[in-house]
This record gives structure tokens, C-alpha cells and sequence, in this order.
């Protein structure tokens, strides 16, 4: 669609109302997390996929010539989910302060860098007539801003329900800020369709994060009346629970980790790596070993042809110990037959001399 020319006053004034509440509305969320060191249940790629959100989302913004509230909106948008990006390193991945801050700085600059370039690439095409590449922008920042709201409902789904982490102040502030930020598309002259698409989905998004809660607390009111009397609350029942081992209906279901599941997929693929290569030395060892039967020594025989003529020639020496043991004991033989041969006559003639003698 062609750039906005002439924006009506309700449309500033909504988007005002609208950028107003989203330049706050995670400043509730900040501030919890800074007073209780804790981030649990809140997803980083969360934060960190909405602030990829604003380059797109600014440079269409920009592209479409909205009003100047709603194209100050991402810049901020992106700077406040990086700071609480930086807590969620700080705070859950226990980072030092300085390297989560100059990382956090490093990739602003980045994302400000590449929504510049791509401002002042597309902005003269989309002048010209040719919408296609603005309108792959607000595909890519309707796919990320939806992308960042997923992260929640697998926390919420670990929890059977429950939201832990989040902000309620800030949610709340967050859907105001969509939906009068809708409410501002709707009633510039021309409706952009994919504005709308972006607020639309960040509010039906959210308001499933509420609904999700208010499921859970409906389930579990009589549990938490009943341990409330007991002066227990929800939370205790549930890390006894799991320091003891003991299997409860409401104990946090287990969700596969991501990172770890890749990490494994990389260990395993590194180590069928390692062993291809280690079969290809093999092979390679081998075939070096049948190249070198050819190559010549110094008298001009190869290595294969040397072996053979020493085996031959063992065998030779072994046949020749052979034939002359042989030989010997023939001889031993013959020479014991003669022995007796010429023995058996004499005595014959001594008994026959005996016999004479006696007549």
C-alpha cells in the first residue's frame, strides 16, 4: 500500500496513548526483576526475539510514513527488552554485570546499524512503487513479535497453567499499548493490513497469557484455600514436594530443554566426525602401505618382493636342516644293521669251533 500523507488528529492522538504505554510498560517488569534478583519464568529468547522485532518493525514503520509515535515506538520497544534481556543474563544466568551490559550495548548498535542500512535501501524502492520488500519487513516483524509471546506458553505449560515471572503491571500495559496502537492503524485514512496483523497478534497473544492464569487459579483455589488455613502457601507445598521426590498432581512437568538437546545433537555429530576421520586415516594408512610394496630399495626389488625372496629363503634353510637330519639318521640306521650283520657270523663260528671241539 502507499505511504500515509495525511495523518488524522485521532490517529496521533491513539498512537500517542499507544507509544506512551509502550515506552513504559516494561519499566514495571525492570523494576521487579532489579528487587528480586530473580527471572525465573521469564524466558530470555522472549526479550530477545522482540528486540530483534524492532529492527523490522521500525523500518516499516518508517517505510509506511506512519505518525511519529508509532515510529518512535520500536526504537524504545527495542531498547527496553534488551535491558531486561540483560537482567535475565545477570539475574538466571548469572553473568558479571559488565559482560551481559557491553553485550547488550554491542548488539543495540547492531540492530540500529542494520535498521539504518535497510531504511535507507528500501525506503527509495518502496518510494518508487515496488511494495514487496516493505512488505516481507512486516512479514518477518509480525513472525518475530508472534515468536516472542511462544516462549511463555511453554513456561505456562511446565506450570499446568500458572504465570511465574511475568509482570502483571507490565503485561497489562503492553496489551494497552497494542491495542491503542491498533486502534491508531484503523483510523488513519488508509488501514495498514500489516500493522494491524502486528498489534492483533500481540494482543490475542497476551490476552492468552491471562487467560492461562485465571484457568489456573479456578483449578487450584481450593488447594491454595485449604493450605492458606494451614498457614502453608502454594510454593512452599510445591519445593517440598520436590525435595522429597514425591510425585504431585501440580509439580512442574518436564519440558524439554532446547540448548541441551542441541548441544547433544552437536556432541554426537562432533563425535561421529571424529570417528569417519579416524576410519579415513585408517584407510589412508593402509593404502600407504600398499603403495610402499612397489616402491624400490636399494638393490631395485620392492619392499613386497624383498619380504618374499627372505621367506623363500628361510624356507630353503629350513628344507636343507630337514634333508640332512634325514640323511644322518639313514645313516645310523644302515650303520646299526651292518653292526649286527657282522656280529651274528662270529658267534656262529664260536659254537660251531665249540661243537668241533667237543667231538
Amino acid at each position: 500500500m502507499a505511504p500515509q500523507t495525511d495523518i488524522p488528529v485521532a490517529a496521533n492522538v491513539l498512537g500517542t496513548i499507544g507509544t506512551v504505554l509502550w515506552c513504559v510498560q516494561l519499566i514495571p517488569q525492570i523494576w521487579t526483576n532489579w528487587r528480586t534478583k530473580e527471572t525465573t519464568g521469564l524466558p530470555g529468547s522472549m526479550m530477545f526475539l522482540w528486540a530483534l522485532c524492532g529492527v523490522p518493525f521500525g523500518v516499516y514503520a518508517i517505510a509506511q510514513s506512519f505518525n511519529i509515535p508509532l515510529q518512535v515506538q520500536p526504537q524504545v520497544f527495542m531498547a527496553l527488552c534488551l535491558i531486561n534481556w540483560t537482567q535475565i543474563l545477570v539475574y538466571g544466568s548469572k553473568w558479571p554485570l559488565w559482560k551481559a551490559s557491553l553485550l547488550s550495548l554491542v548488539i543495540a548498535c547492531v540492530f540500529a546499524g542494520v535498521e539504518a542500512a535497510l531504511i535507507l535501501t528500501l525506503k527509495p524502492i518502496y518510494n518508487r512503487g515496488n511494495e514487496t520488500p516493505i512488505f516481507v519487513i512486516g512479514v518477518i516483524a509480525a513472525i518475530l513479535l508472534a515468536a516472542g509471546l511462544l516462549p511463555p506458553y511453554g513456561e505456562m505449560y511446565k506450570r499446568h497453567g500458572r504465570v511465574v515471572g511475568i509482570n502483571w503491571i507490565f503485561l497489562g500495559m503492553d496489551w494497552s499499548g497494542a491495542f491503542f496502537s491498533l486502534m491508531a492503524v484503523v483510523t488513519q485514512n488508509t488501514f495498514d493490513v500489516m500493522g494491524g496483523v502486528l498489534y492483533i497478534l500481540c494482543a490475542v497473544l497476551e490476552l492468552g497469557i491471562f487467560g492461562s492464569h485465571l484457568i489456573w487459579l479456578a483449578r487450584t483455589r481450593r488447594l491454595r484455600k485449604r493450605l492458606k488455613q494451614e498457614g502453608r502457601t502454594f510454593d512452599e507445598v510445591l519445593e517440598e514436594k520436590k525435595k522429597d521426590g514425591e510425585e504431585w498432581r501440580w509439580a512442574d512437568r518436564e519440558v524439554p530443554d532446547l540448548k541441551k538437546m542441541w548441544l547433544k545433537v552437536w556432541k554426537r555429530d562432533e563425535k561421529e566426525k571424529g570417528r569417519e576421520e579416524t576410519d579415513l586415516e585408517k584407510q589412508e594408512q593402509a593404502e600407504g602401505g600398499r603403495d610402499q610394496s612397489h616402491l624400490p630399495n636399494n638393490d631395485g626389488t620392492g619392499i613386497i618382493e624383498r619380504d618374499l625372496e627372505k621367506q623363500k629363503g628361510g624356507t630353503a634353510g629350513q628344507e636343507l636342516g630337514n634333508n640332512m637330519l634325514a640323511e644322518a639318521e639313514t645313516q645310523k640306521h644302515n650303520g646299526s644293521e651292518e653292526n649286527t650283520g657282522a656280529s651274528t657270523p662270529t658267534m656262529v663260528n664260536e659254537e660251531n669251533g665249540r661243537e668241533v671241539s667237543r667231538t
